[in-house]
């Protein structure tokens, strides 16, 4: 792996850090714990849409 792409990788990853120590710190944390509460919730939701038993039987020709 070439020291560019070393470079590259880390400061992605430190700057990732970066921004969820800033948005886990003061009075945004409690906007950001809701914010991904939220969309944890809507994944799921979406996902379990998609398990209905009618969805679960085969169809053999």
């Amino acid at each position: 792996m070439s020291t560019t792409r070393k470079l590259a990788i880390g400061l992605g990853v430190a700057g990732g850090a970066l921004l969820a120590a800033w948005l886990l710190t003061g009075d945004r944390k409690k906007k950001t714990k809701d914010f991904i509460a939220k969309k944890a919730d809507d994944l799921k939701k979406a996902f379990d849409k998609g398990n209905d038993a009618e969805d679960q039987d085969v169809n053999y020709i």
